[in-house]
């Protein structure tokens, strides 16, 4: 074969090798993403355990340190989250969501698995939301340990936290893994509602953990004063009014 024959074809051949080496180059530098879809109904065997293994770990006579906070406030939420999608059927308000809302935090003093406790309670005059928080000192697995749960706003504070409201939900955030849930889930739409009788241990101990610490943090009597410094908190907060239900209410008049 000529030499320059041979020269060509070797060309070819590095002019191949070398496209075929950058397309993956190409692909890698489109952006991935990941999913994780958190199973809140029905977790599995290993999820339950590890969730009663942290329900277990909260301790129930804390020793509270000399740091703490208290504060209290509005929130407004104009633009729905776009990962929440209403079920069909479902009326979507275009006025923004006002919430009162009251925190208080503690530190922990000794060196315990948990650094701090914050709790917090919401009300955007259709629901009263309790969100109970413990942060993990040294996160090495676990990161933080959250209750919350939730009630319609036909009452008020007061009352709801005297009734001791059930949790509802369960979360254990970790470090370097996905989230692990537990949620009570009602009927989905043409469908029943699933068995979770085998959780009610795990929610039974969630409420124990909440009715403690609504105890120790004093929050039956801080959270109704605080939220009754918030101006116009005399009633629950009105939402405002949007422009088409303004004109509806005048063309009343």
């Amino acid at each position: 074969m000529p030499s320059k024959l041979i020269l060509i074809v070797a060309g070819l051949l590095l002019t191949i090798s070398a496209f075929a080496q950058q397309a993956p180059d190409a692909q890698s530098t489109q952006p991935q993403v990941k999913v994780n879809m958190l199973n809140v109904c029905t977790p599995s065997a290993e999820e339950q355990k590890e969730i009663a293994a942290a329900l277990a770990r909260v301790p129930k006579q804390p020793l509270f340190g000399s740091d703490f906070e208290v504060s209290h406030g509005l929130s407004t939420l104009s633009v729905p989250p776009n990962f929440l999608q209403p079920a069909k059927g479902t009326q979507m308000s275009d006025d923004p969501s006002v919430a009162r809302y009251v925190r208080v935090r503690h530190e922990f003093a000794v060196q315990a698995l948990f650094s701090s406790v914050q709790y917090s309670f919401s009300d955007d005059g259709q629901n009263m939301v309790e969100t109970l928080v413990l942060h993990v000192r040294d996160p090495k697995d676990l990161i933080q340990v959250s209750i919350e749960d939730s009630a319609s706003s036909i009452g008020t504070a007061k009352a709801m936290l005297a009734a001791n409201t059930p949790a509802s939900r369960i979360r254990l955030e970790r470090f370097g893994k996905s989230s692990i849930a537990l949620a009570r889930c009602s009927a989905a739409e043409s469908g029943t509602a699933p068995d979770q009788s085998v959780y009610e241990p795990l929610f039974r101990s969630a409420s124990e953990v909440l009715v403690n610490y609504r105890n120790l943090l004093g929050v039956r009597e801080s959270v109704p004063a605080e939220l009754a410094q918030i101006p116009g908190a005399a009633s629950n907060p009105a939402k405002p009014k949007s422009a088409k239900a303004a004109k509806a209410s005048e063309e009343k008049k």
